[in-house]
């Protein structure tokens, strides 16, 4: 039997997702994006996530985040998507931004993760074969690196744009110095930097602590935000206990011994706010990160169709009395 050929919602537009302005620039990203880290590997199932992107562009969610070694295994997400690009997207591919990276580990050897030229370039070349496109509309320097002259990896990123690889490039988990002598590195050279990429939740207030998100806005920059429910710590999924099919179960990035005596307290205690504010825990961690136009969007992982439309909520109510802000 042939599949159907995908025909997006027509009022994807007008479902309710709203969008921002990414800094000073003429793009505006949905308040929700959907990171492509976990559930689009060659580990799971296609249809799934063919079905995750589907409703995702049908909601109004025009943002996929993706990196070259996101999977598991590494680059399986971008073949993913580069399938549901050929099979779904290919006819709306000017209605979409797509972003990858390049910086951790991707493949053996000295050139196969940092910040060097040669790596970077290469990283973006497998990247656009992957997902099947000439260009993407952002490249990030996934992270800083701190051996490799910050000129070189700058300078590589200011020649992806003159290639045409990429429309803009971005630069994720750089120090607040690093960051400073970026934007002003790609300023001068006609290159603005569009979007800085750090985590950011409830539970790690870093960007406005180290004041990375105030340095974002005065520098024209967008900021969009990873992780912004704790790996799911910050969701009604862990509240009484480790559910045997969770990710802090199988181990990774996710471990038991994060869940301490205090932390699941703070969730109890968060996840009683939520339920006063007429929300989930997730929803209302989402609408945290999404209160002020400090931060331009959020990157939310989902493992179904079900969590996706969850997590969607969250645009409803992004408002917080003094009060509220203070309890959290």
């Amino acid at each position: 039997m042939i599949n159907p050929v995908y025909s997006p919602d027509n009022e994807r537009y007008s479902n309710g997702m709203k969008y921002r302005r990414c800094g000073k620039s003429g793009i505006m990203l949905p308040e929700i994006s959907l990171g492509l880290w976990h559930n689009f590997g060659d580990v799971d199932t296609f249809a799934n996530s063919q079905r995750m992107a589907h409703y995702a562009f049908d909601k109004g969610i025009t943002h996929f985040d993706l990196a070259n070694n996101y999977g598991p295994s590494y680059g399986s997400a971008e073949e993913t998507f580069g399938e549901i690009m050929r099979k779904s997207f290919l006819p709306y591919r000017d209605e979409l931004f797509i972003s990858t990276k390049a910086g951790h580990d991707m493949w053996p050897g000295p050139y196969g993760e940092w910040g060097s030229r040669k790596y970077l370039m290469a990283s973006l070349n497998q990247s656009l074969k992957r997902m099947n496109l000439d260009y993407v509309d952002i490249f990030y320097s996934h992270r800083y690196d701190p051996v490799t002259p910050l000129e070189e990896t700058l300078q590589t990123l200011v020649d992806i744009v003159r290639q045409g690889k990429a429309l803009y490039v971005g630069i994720s988990k750089y120090p607040k110095e690093a960051a400073e002598f970026a934007y002003k590195y790609l300023a001068e050279r006609d290159v603005h930097c569009l979007l800085y990429q750090g985590k950011y939740n409830l539970f790690n207030r870093e960007p406005e602590e180290e004041g990375i998100l105030r340095q974002a806005k005065e520098n024209g920059t967008g900021f969009i935000a990873f992780s912004p429910l704790a790996q799911g710590l910050l969701t009604n999924r862990y509240l009484n206990g480790i559910p045997e099919d969770s990710r802090m179960a199988r181990g990774g990035f996710l471990k038991k011994e994060q869940l301490t005596e205090d932390v699941l307290s703070k969730i109890k205690a968060l996840n009683k706010m939520a339920e006063e504010r007429g929300q989930t825990l997730a929803e209302m961690a989402l609408a945290w990160v999404l209160k002020d136009d400090l931060v331009t969007s959020v990157i939310i992982g989902a493992s179904s169709v079900a969590q996706l439309e969850d997590n969607l909520k969250a645009i409803r109510n992004t408002s917080f009395t003094k009060e509220e802000l203070r309890r959290l």
